[in-house]
């Protein structure tokens, strides 16, 4: 019983390690993108909202997909952070639909400057997103670009609903939990490892019924 405590513990310790020293690679990477200049009015909203943080859940849950298939898993970095730039996008503009005043405990975009800033920054975001996702190998490009897409507009949809229910005076529990899982985009992210990592080595086992069973509860994590 001692050892299999102990190796418990140690399996636990591993991986809290290595998802603490992929968050410093993932801030790093952030830290180190030069999302543009010039006109600063467009550019500082995106560094002042990719600064305030998070728990960067969705390049975490890329990253080690990404690492049950192969092991050279920072070719995998840019495309991560591409879907947290992504993400970021999304909540920049549902705060101006929200009418938001703060993020993360501070000063919203829209806020801090006005909303067509924030409106703009937002879409320079989502180019910016498509960039970094162009990092891709070549030969997993196109199939991480539509399973990309194909999400992004679930957002979309999950933001429609969300606002049609506002409308409505009673919304079923499945609808509700259909209207997260669309709205929130943590649901790609495992896909979008395994699409990645693939090329060099074949699929595991169980992977897809693993995430068909488990996709809509990550997806719940705003």
């Amino acid at each position: 019983m001692f050892l299999l405590r102990n190796t418990i513990f140690v399996a636990i310790s591993f991986v809290y390690m290595n998802i603490a020293a992929l968050k410093a690679e993932i801030e790093q990477f952030i830290h180190q993108q030069s999302f543009g200049q010039h006109p600063a009015e467009l550019y500082e909203p995106i560094r002042y909202l990719m600064d305030l943080g998070g728990k960067r859940m969705r390049p975490l849950l890329v990253l080690m997909a990404y690492q049950l298939f192969a092991d050279d898993w920072k070719k995998a970095l840019a495309p991560a952070v591409g879907v947290e730039v992504f993400h970021n996008f999304t909540l920049m503009h549902d705060d101006i639909m929200d009418c938001a005043p703060l993020r993360r405990g501070q000063p919203t975009v829209h806020e801090k400057w006005n909303t067509n800033i924030a409106i703009l920054s937002g879409d320079v975001m989502l180019v910016k997103a498509y960039e970094l996702m162009l990092e891709a190998a070549p030969n997993r490009l196109l199939e991480v670009l539509r399973s990309f897409n194909r999400c992004a507009a679930e957002v979309c949809e999950g933001q429609q609903l969300d606002m049609n229910f506002e409308q409505r005076e009673a919304v079923s529990e499945g609808e509700y939990i259909e209207m997260i899982r669309l709205n929130a985009f943590a649901g790609l992210c495992p896909g979008v490892g395994r699409v990645l990592g693939r090329s060099r080595h074949k699929n595991l086992p169980g992977f897809a019924g693993f995430w068909r069973k488990y996709r809509h509860r990550i997806s719940a994590q705003r």
